[in-house]
């Protein structure tokens, strides 16, 4: 950390915006800004700064009546930027240019959720990864096509530029910051104040709900749609693609041709997504072993669904159960 106790204060300076979402606001003055009876004195001095011309009210009616401001981050050791109200919107000017200064001075700059459209506007995530809220991934592609965008992760970290996905990411972002900080031991005894996982497993995918397109909606002119519900209706059964391309009175090449313009993908690629977004539904809604999910969702047996489902959720069958059971099932 930047001071330590006995030294000048740690000066972290968190920048809120018109209409920013309060639980993200009030993430890092929780985290960093609060003395907890039994802890050590963490160093931080926690400022929440508004924009020069005033204060702005967030989502849920918080308005910091704090008289510090955007020239503040000039001087801070580390900057944080919250979620922002609506990430389509360009990003208040004054505040990218702030970020932009503070992080010429040295200062330690982190997004949490939609706030790392901040940081890319200010040209500090150009050539690196870094991530958001899975929601907004086509957005920020869109926009900076210069930085290595991640959707899967809960959190990136740089050492001097941090991004974090949505929401609750946020928290997981700020004790891996604590940790760079002051050590593992007390992130993690900050982390059981919290109740919270000083390092969750996985990544965003897991939280992902995949949209599955109805068949009206089907993109290409070639009229897949009947043929990938009848794909759904018999994911349990082993297809081939030559089954497939049968039932679609197709040759296999004009399927997969087919199937790459509708959809992007193959055949068999679909099919897997598709097997694996029915176990999620399985593993949430039923108490069906795994060997029996893995049966059911056309997947085989148990070892062939964990190696599928955590390459394309990132947890373990039996640890996305654990998280996502549905009460009442």
């Amino acid at each position: 950390m930047g001071s330590t106790a006995g030294s000048r204060r740690h000066l972290l300076a968190v920048a809120v915006t018109e209409g920013a979402p309060i639980f993200e606001v009030s993430i890092p003055i929780e985290i960093f800004g609060r003395l907890r009876p039994g802890m050590p004195e963490l160093g931080y001095d926690v400022r929440v700064c508004n924009p020069v011309s005033g204060p702005v009210s967030s989502g849920g009616g918080f308005t910091a009546q704090d008289g510090d401001t955007y020239d503040l981050l000039a001087r801070a050791d580390t900057v944080i930027v919250p979620a922002v109200r609506d990430a389509t919107e360009e990003p208040p000017a004054d505040l990218v240019a702030a970020v932009r200064a503070a992080h010429a001075n040295g200062a330690r700059v982190a997004s949490l959720c939609s706030g790392a459209f901040v940081l890319a506007a200010a040209g500090l995530l150009d050539g690196r990864r870094a991530t958001t809220h899975w929601l907004y991934a086509e957005e920020f592609g869109r926009r900076f096509p210069r930085v290595d965008f991640d959707p899967n992760v809960l959190y990136v970290d740089h050492g001097d530029v941090l991004t974090s996905a949505g929401t609750t990411a946020g928290i997981d972002l700020c004790l891996a910051m604590v940790a760079a900080d002051h050590g593992a031991d007390i992130a993690n005894t900050l982390a059981r104040r919290l109740v919270a996982p000083a390092h969750r497993g996985g990544g965003q995918a897991q939280y992902v709900d995949t949209p599955v397109r109805p068949a009206s909606g089907e993109s290409g002119s070639e009229g897949l749609g009947p043929l990938l519900d009848w794909m759904r209706l018999h994911l349990a059964e082993p297809l081939t693609v030559a089954e497939v391309a049968r039932q679609a009175n197709v040759a296999e090449r004009t399927l997969i041709r087919r199937f790459h313009t509708a959809v992007g993908t193959t055949p068999g690629k679909w099919l897997t997504a598709q097997r694996v977004l029915h176990a999620r539904r399985l593993l949430e809604t039923t108490d069906l072993p795994v060997e029996r999910v893995a049966g059911q969702a056309g997947l085989g047996g148990a070892a062939n669904l964990r190696r599928h489902f955590t390459e394309a959720v990132g947890v373990a069958p039996s640890d996305y159960r654990r998280t996502f059971r549905t009460p009442g099932y």
